[in-house]
């Protein structure tokens, strides 16, 4: 049976930074006609009634009906080590991120990390991720597994290091592209899944195992390679130690077959020129991660300049570096970064950025991010009053943008009213 969802609609059906906040499309009144995963029409609440009327209904009243959010950049074995208390990113890893990525080791534990990081993610409106993982396949096969049991779209691969890491959590050049191919050839395109090649950061791969990585990318295309890049200035003058010979941290990945249209590169907040130059080049994605670039102390990324110049952006949690599961929260962060670099974004950017815009930079900008037909059906339902302090807020709003705007600064899980996967039920609010 097709689903009808009732409530407030919004659309970002293009660019805001291209073309400002008319690049949505609101409906105060709508509905979203939903059946075998995929958006089948939108439109005004009364016609869609009339015209569907066997669909089952679900009206959300005045709640805000969106494209689901797409996360750009976590990492899911670090969901346990969320908010640790830390120092620099490089004390950070030594401290929490190795001792808990080693673990994963036991399938069981594995497993158990991914439902939780699954659960979590939905329970704040999330419904895609892009996650790294561990050096253990297992830890690869877990989070897809968890994921194709909720039908969710996400993307991941096995996180490879052979060096700078703690013996339990180095592999090699060679199984790491053993391990990562044969993960490849199990999962991508099955379901909803797509495999990334994933060399956690210049530091902790060999000259080896990078160039091992970009053969294997230089193979399957098709795919994402996703690693870290220009973080923070002390990370930047260790890999300028590690690989004297490069021009810069990019020429590091660009000398192994690891810079792409398919690249999605986390961070980038310390940017030369001529970095930023090849990034746009070669058509490359960048992963703008507020809550863990403040968090860790990392800097401020330049999300106005580099969208100027055409660059793909996404928007992530950085979960565990960054400090909060909800992408509102995130949203919210990237907010004030812009303000510290003395630009202003509108709720249209940040919106669009937590949907399409990640979408697009997952090269999925066809599939998700974006609530129309045709699309498929990734939702999450907004209680734009979910606290007292948001609802005498919003109550005063005059527009969409200025009803929404609270939510992004001050919501949290309890914002969520309900989150639909593949067009199904995935997470409802309790009472809601």
């Amino acid at each position: 049976m097709a689903e009808l969802l009732l409530g407030q609609l919004v659309s970002m059906t293009a660019d805001p930074f291209a073309q400002g906040p008319g690049a949505a499309r609101h409906w105060a009144r709508g509905g979203v006609l939903i059946d075998a995963g995929r958006i089948v029409a939108i439109g005004d609440a009364g016609e869609m009634v009339t015209a569907h009327p066997g669909a089952h209904q679900h009206d959300y009243g005045s709640a805000l009906i969106s494209a689901g959010f797409v996360d750009a950049h976590m990492h899911y074995p670090q969901t346990a080590i969320i908010a640790s208390w830390g120092k620099r990113l490089i004390d950070w890893l030594n401290t929490y991120t190795f001792p808990e990525e080693a673990r994963f080791a036991d399938p069981a534990y594995a497993a158990t990390i991914a439902e939780r990081a699954l659960d979590l993610a939905l329970a704040h409106g999330t419904t895609t991720l892009t996650s790294y993982t561990t050096i253990h396949p297992a830890s690869v096969d877990a989070f897809f597994a968890a994921a194709a049991r909720r039908e969710m779209r996400v993307a991941a691969g096995k996180t490879c290091m052979d060096r700078n890491a703690p013996d339990d959590l180095r592999d090699s050049a060679q199984s790491a592209y053993d391990d990562s191919r044969a993960l490849l050839t199990r999962w991508h395109g099955v379901g909803r899944a797509s495999y990334v090649i994933t060399p956690r950061f210049a530091p902790t791969s060999s000259r080896d195992q990078l160039a091992a990585l970009g053969a294997l990318w230089a193979e399957h295309p098709d795919c994402l390679m996703q690693t870290h890049l220009s973080e923070q200035t002390d990370e930047i003058a260790w890999v300028a130690s590690l690989f004297p010979e490069a021009r810069d941290y990019l020429d590091v990945y660009e000398a192994n077959g690891l810079l792409g249209a398919n690249g999605l590169y986390g961070h980038a907040i310390h940017l030369t020129a001529r970095e930023r130059d090849r990034l746009v080049e070669v058509g490359a994605a960048l992963a703008h991660c507020p809550t863990s670039n403040t968090f860790i102390g990392s800097g401020l990324f330049d999300l106005a300049g580099l969208k100027s110049r055409g660059l793909r952006i996404g928007l992530a949690t950085d979960t565990g570096g960054g400090s909060s599961f909800s992408m509102l929260r995130t949203m919210a962060a990237a907010y004030e970064v812009a303000q510290l670099n003395h630009v202003v974004l509108h709720p249209a950017h940040l919106l669009w950025l937590a949907t399409a815009g990640s979408a697009t930079a997952l090269q999925l900008g066809d599939r998700i991010g974006t609530l129309d037909a045709g699309y498929e059906a990734d939702l999450v339902v907004l209680d734009l009053a979910s606290t007292p302090a948001i609802a005498q807020r919003s109550a005063r709003a005059n527009d969409l943008w200025e009803a929404l705007f609270p939510t992004i600064m001050m919501g949290d899980d309890r914002a969520i009213r309900a989150t639909w996967v593949n067009g199904k039920l995935a997470h409802q609010r309790l009472g809601g």
